[in-house]
Formats: structure tokens, sequence, C-alpha cells
């Protein structure tokens, strides 16, 4: 009864302390007093894990249905989260006993004239078949937490990796749109640059002809043919980089790059930029998963001084065996032949140069340090965000400028139009204002596109374009409390 009970008081003793600093939240970051430039009310929050939908573009939401996928950035990242878990899970393991089995039949001979004198012991023979079949179950129990807290580092860690994988989600997001803008933009400027050099090209002939008939001189043909190749050279550029997207776009969707080529000649499908509801910078802060990466990563490194702490004091473990052992089969699991043992065993490092300790420093410094970094990726995603916002709100207005330069110079190039054809003006003029057209459709064209791409790095700096995990969930409500609080 005694080794029972002592057993018993093992397992008592388990709860008796945890060692090591309870996890605590880390201070309130002030995020400042608001947005220096809102593009819409504070107030108003939109759900932005699927911000490209509002876009209604259907090869962007196909696009974007195939790359979440089929991306291996994204299929690398889940294994990655498959792997913490199941390192999570081997230290849940390493809590509970370990427990084997085993059975054997031993042959053996003994010498009659060694130590033991089998030779003169009647009724002993020294040859033996021994048959032995048990069990072992072995537990070091948890006294001082040191298990407990490697749970919570390695639950944190799993949490940490979660939120590194919603970052890829995010930036894989935020490049098939990015690209995509690029490729549907170039094309959009290659449809302008067309219908660009069809302009020129009525231009020409009509100056060809008016020199046919004595009214134009040879410069003048000379002058629209040079505007009309200025023109006509622009065009390899912009299929090159509309090809190079669109081969981007094979590659971040997990397929072979030449299989969307079919998008070079697919519909003009230009996105509606508008302002959008940014909420407020706590709101931003929730959706960001390198901050919320970060925070985890500091509550892994506060259970790791546990688990450094926990070596300094004693270690108790339990050995259990029993089973049955006999010299032949007749008599193998009668309960004459049973064995049973128990052992229990305490060990403590009383000396070691000071390594434990050492370690315990070494875990609190990388605790500071996580800590810092935790606050370092606050302030990065509020800078990630007022520069987004600011390139986006620049982007706008550059577009609503451009598109005011493009009516001006469309109304110029109308008068000069028909000024030429009742020859008030010469050609040198209509060449010139034809120009300023061709430049202001150029420049609004590209300026479409910026604003289009910095759309999307704002929706990306706001933490759009992923969903979360039910993991990460229960610390999202949480990082709440202390982001609104700071």
């Amino acid at each position: 009864m005694r080794p029972l009970a002592l057993a018993l008081s093992c397992v008592l003793l388990t709860a008796c302390a945890t060692v090591g600093p309870d996890y605590r939240e880390p201070p309130p970051v002030d995020v400042g007093s608001g947005w220096t430039l809102p593009l819409a009310s504070e107030s108003q929050s939109a759900d932005l894990s699927h911000w490209w939908s509002a876009l209604d573009d259907p090869i962007l939401d196909r696009l974007m249905a195939t790359a979440l996928a089929q991306n291996l950035d994204l299929r690398q990242a889940a294994a990655r989260i498959d792997e913490a878990r199941a390192l999570r899970d081997r230290v849940a393991g390493e809590a509970l006993p370990t427990v084997g089995a085993g059975a054997s039949v031993n042959r053996r001979r003994q010498s009659e004239n060694g130590p033991l004198p089998i030779g003169s012991i009647p009724g002993l023979d020294a040859t033996q078949t021994i048959y032995d079949a048990g069990f072992d179950a072995a537990w070091e129990a948890d006294l001082f937490g040191a298990k407990r807290r490697a749970m919570e580092g390695a639950s944190a860690r799993l949490e940490a990796t979660e939120a590194e994988a919603q970052g890829v989600r995010m930036r894989i997001v935020a490049e098939v749109a990015r690209t995509w803008f690029t490729a549907a933009g170039a094309r959009y400027e290659l449809h302008t640059q067309q219908a660009t050099l069809d302009t020129l090209q009525q231009t020409l002939e009509l100056v060809r002809l008016r020199h046919a008939l004595g009214d134009a001189s040879a410069a003048d043909v000379e002058a629209a043919y040079a505007q009309w190749t200025a023109v006509n050279a622009l065009i390899p550029d912009i299929q090159a980089r509309q090809r190079a997207a669109v081969l981007s776009l094979g590659v971040l969707l997990g397929t072979p790059p030449e299989r969307e080529l079919a998008l070079l000649d697919g519909p003009l499908t230009p996105s509606t930029l508008r302002a959008l509801p940014v909420g407020e910078r706590a709101d931003m802060l929730r959706r960001r998963p390198d901050v919320l990466a970060a925070e985890r990563r500091l509550a892994a490194s506060s259970a790791d001084i546990g688990v450094a702490t926990a070596e300094l004091f004693p270690k108790l473990s339990i050995g259990v065996g029993g089973g049955f052992q006999a010299l032949s089969t007749g008599n193998w699991f009668d309960a004459s032949s049973s064995r049973f043992s128990i052992l229990p065993l305490i060990s403590w490092r009383l000396f070691d140069g000071g390594r434990v300790r050492a370690e315990i420093r070494a875990r609190e410094a990388a605790e500071r340090q996580a800590a810092l970094a935790y606050e370092q990726a606050v302030l990065a995603a509020l800078g990630d965000a007022e520069r987004a916002l600011g390139d986006y709100h620049g982007g706008l207005d550059t577009l609503e400028r451009r598109g005011m330069a493009l009516d001006a110079a469309r109304v110029s190039y109308g008068h000069a139009k028909a000024r030429y054809a009742a020859g008030d003006i010469a050609l040198v003029e209509l060449l010139a204002a034809q120009r300023s057209l061709h430049e202001a459709e150029t420049a609004a064209a590209r300026a479409h596109t910026n604003a289009a791409v910095q759309l999307v790095a704002l929706y990306k700096a706001l933490g759009g374009g992923w969903g979360e995990s039910m993991a990460v969930q229960q610390q999202v409500s949480w990082l709440a409390t202390v982001l609104e609080d700071g």
C-alpha cells in the first residue's frame, strides 16, 4: 500500500506550483487620435475579408478563387500550420504517461560450473525457457508547471503561425489584384494607343490627299507620319508589360504561367474607384495579422521563461511495471507467475555552473525583444496604413485632375480639327492638339491604373483579404481591448 500511497501523493503534488511569469497583456500602444487623411467617416467600418468582391469584376473574382485554392505559398503556409499543430500536440503528449507492452520467449543454458552451482541443485535444469509478458509505464509529475508552460508556448506559437499564414493570404490577395490591375491597365492603355493611331492614320491620309491636291506640303506629310510612328513605337512596350503581368498571374495562381495568356485579349473592365470606409485605427490593427502574430510570439516568449525556471526545481518521475513470467506455458498466466514493480525517482540539479540561471536570463531578454517587436509591429502597421491612405488619396485626386485635363484636351482637339478642316489653322496646330490629347489619354489611363494599385495597397495596409481562424479569433477580441485602451 505504501507505493500506491506514494504514487497518489505525487499526483496531488502536480498542482502545487507553476513557476515563471503569468502572461500579461502588453501595455497599451498609443494609436493616436485618428487618421490624418480620412477618406470616409471613421465610424464606418466594412468587412474587408473579400474586399475585391465590391469591385464587381468577374475576372478578378475568378482569379482570386483560383489563387486562394492553388497558390503554392498558401499551401506552404497551410503545411506550416500543420507542423505547428503537430508540435503542440507533441508537447501535450509529453504531459501524459508513456505505456509500453511486450512479450518474449528466452531459451538459454547457464553454466553448471559458474558462480551459481546449478549442477549441484537437485531438480534445476541448466537449460531453461523463460516466458515473459507484461507492461511498463513511466510518468513525470509536472510539479512546477514546466509542461504547462511548454503547452502555453506551443499553443501561442501555433496561433502565431496561423496569423502569419493569414498574412501570406493577405499578401497573395493583394498581389493578384495588383498584377491584374496592371495587366488590365496595360490592356486599356493599349486600346487608347490604338485609338490614337487610328485617328493619326486618318489625319495622315487626309494630309496625303491634300498634298496630292496641292493644299499641303511634303513637310506636312512627314510631320503627320512622324507623329504616327512615334505613337506606334510605344505599343511594343505596353504589350510587353501586359504579357509580363499576365504571366505573373499564372504563377500566383499556381498554374503554368502561359495558362492565363487568354487574358491578353480579354474585355476592357476598368474598375470603379471610390473612397472606402476605413474604420478606426484600432479596427485596422485588429485586422493586421502581423500585429497579432507579434503578440502571440510575445506570449510564447513569456511561457519560455517558465519552462527555463522549472529547471531550478526537483523533478519527480514514477516508473511502473508488471506482467507474468514463468518457465512453462502451462502456468505462464497464473497468479503465482505475476510480477510488479514501482520506482519513484527524484532528481535535482544541484550544481550546473549557472547554466540554468543563464538560460532564464536569456529567455527574459527574448521576452523583452518580443515586447519591443510587438510595439514596433503596431507602429509599422500605423505607418503603412497612413502612407497607403495618403497614396490612395493622392491617386484619386490625380485621377480626377487627369480626367479634367482629358476633357479639356478633347474639346481643344475638336476645335482644332474643325478649324483645320475649315483651313483656319496649319497642320502643325492640329498635330499639337492631337499630341496633347494623346498625352492626356495616356496620363489618364495610367492614373487609373496607379489609383487601382494604390487601392490594393490600402486594402492590404488596412488588413483586408484574410479570414480569421478559430484560434486567431480567440485572440482578436482580447487584442481589441488592448488597442482601444491605447
